[in-house]
């Protein structure tokens, strides 16, 4: 039984956590629908479900699922009940119980461990939870983004906030790592990233002027709600002889053209262009 009740704690934990799920460019309608169909599906089902070991396998399948769906794997699960004591009064009596959970697991190659408290009041009215008391302990990891937000976490106690922001961070590390080896194996003499496969910014080379370069630093970051948002900025270098031509200042006013260009054409078609032209320029 212990085994069944940490199963489903597990994916009732993760269903919470991808209410907002998919990843942003996914296919959310349909991640939804085929959410909804199985909860539903659930509460067909748990009636006829007598067998012990066809409702954990089915405990089992739906956990399969909701990793699938969020990324986020649950290796170790544990959980305490303590009974408070209870108040009695003549009109009502209220019950406190205090659950405290430990489990860790990863998200994708993020992996973390989590403590935490609940605390039920129930009456003969109502039931209410809280928790009480947030400890999260991630590895450490390249992404400095990610301690400022922990601490955030903990501080306000929002578990299923950390749950989806993790998720959409890690979706858009993967995002951005695909897209710039895409345009590393596209155009290999002109793109290069110093720090390898999962590099926070991409070199633009002109391969036929010494010395001109550019360079996108592509950043993620989670604001004080834990949105996850990505944030692309494109800096300069080039030689002082050419800005000295450049009477028109095209070369001063590029880091603001980009910017516009991301809002009309989106990530991968502005890098494109971005790309494109100077390889274009080495051919002429």
């Amino acid at each position: 039984m212990a085994e069944l009740r940490a199963l489903e704690a597990e994916i009732a934990t993760l269903q919470r956590a991808c209410e907002e799920l998919p990843a942003p460019w996914g296919d959310a309608p349909q991640a939804r629908k085929s959410l909804k169909e199985m909860q539903q599906l659930n509460s067909e089902r748990w009636e006829p479900l007598k067998d012990l070991r066809s409702y954990v396998e089915h405990l089992e399948s739906e956990l399969k699922f909701l990793s699938t769906l969020t990324g986020i794997n649950i290796k170790n699960y544990s959980k305490k009940t303590e009974e408070l004591k209870s108040i009695e009064t003549a009109e009502n009596s209220i019950k406190k119980v205090l659950e405290r959970h430990r489990l860790s697991g990863n998200c994708h190659m993020i992996t973390f461990q989590l403590e935490f408290q609940i605390l039920e009041i129930q009456n003969k009215e109502s039931l209410s939870s809280v928790i009480t008391d947030l400890n999260i302990i991630m590895e450490p990891t390249e992404y400095s983004e990610l301690s400022e937000f922990v601490s955030r976490a903990e501080e306000r106690k929002d578990l299923f906030m950390f749950f989806r922001s993790l998720h959409f961070f890690v979706e858009w590390c993967e995002y951005r790592k695909r897209t710039f080896l895409h345009f590393k194996e596209k155009y290999p003499e002109v793109v290069h990233l110093p720090e390898g496969a999962s590099s926070s910014y991409m070199e633009v080379r002109s391969p036929s002027q010494s010395g001109f370069e550019l360079v996108i630093v592509w950043r993620i970051q989670i604001d004080e709600e834990g949105k996850v948002l990505p944030k692309l900025d494109l800096l300069t270098q080039v030689p002082q002889q050419a800005l000295q031509l450049d009477k028109k200042r095209v070369i001063e006013a590029a880091p603001l053209s980009f910017r516009t260009l991301l809002g009309v054409l989106g990530i991968e078609a502005t890098l494109e262009s971005l790309v494109a032209s100077l390889c274009t320029e080495e051919n002429n």
